[in-house]
């Protein structure tokens, strides 16, 4: 096998993963999640092949998520599909809301460090405001520590 000797999955994701799916009673054994492992590493390399080859096909060098969605048809794993392509439009969407974001940052003219600046000054009012709220300080009623208390006794007993 030799470079897939080295591949690997993570097996505390693994593990995460068959933990979510088993029932509460029933456990899994090093070596049956060492067969998952095994088998989704399988599973990987022969959709990205299969992907490849759709790539291939329309003489692109980038494999799309179109060519992993028509590799798994080709495959016949078509249950897979639907949730792949929500899982895609959420990815997407979630792409964008970071674009947005990132873009909002660019267009404000800032470095990082002035926007940090600005973070700190607005955390710095809240807590001016928060500390003119809160009940005054003589207000609270005092309280005694342990250590007050030792050094009050100590002073009576020297004199």
């Amino acid at each position: 096998m030799g470079e897939a000797d080295d591949i690997s999955l993570p097996k505390a994701t693994v593990q995460k993963i068959i933990s979510e799916v088993l029932e509460n009673d029933l456990t899994f054994s090093k070596e049956a999640r060492e067969i998952i492992i095994e088998s989704g590493i399988e599973f990987i390399m022969i959709l990205s092949s299969m992907a490849s080859e759709m790539a291939d096909k329309e003489a692109k060098k980038t494999i799309a998520p179109d060519h992993v969605i028509k590799a798994l048809e080709e495959l016949e794993y078509h249950e897979f599909i639907p949730d792949l392509e929500q899982i895609l439009v959420e990815h997407k969407e979630t792409q964008r809301i970071k674009e947005r974001r990132d873009a909002k940052f660019k267009k404000s003219g800032l470095s990082e460090e002035e926007l940090l600046r600005q973070q700190e000054e607005l955390f710095k009012q809240s807590r001016s405001r928060f500390q003119q709220t809160a009940p005054p300080a003589a207000a609270l009623p005092e309280e005694s520590t342990p250590s007050d208390s030792a050094s009050e006794s100590v002073k009576t007993e020297d004199v």
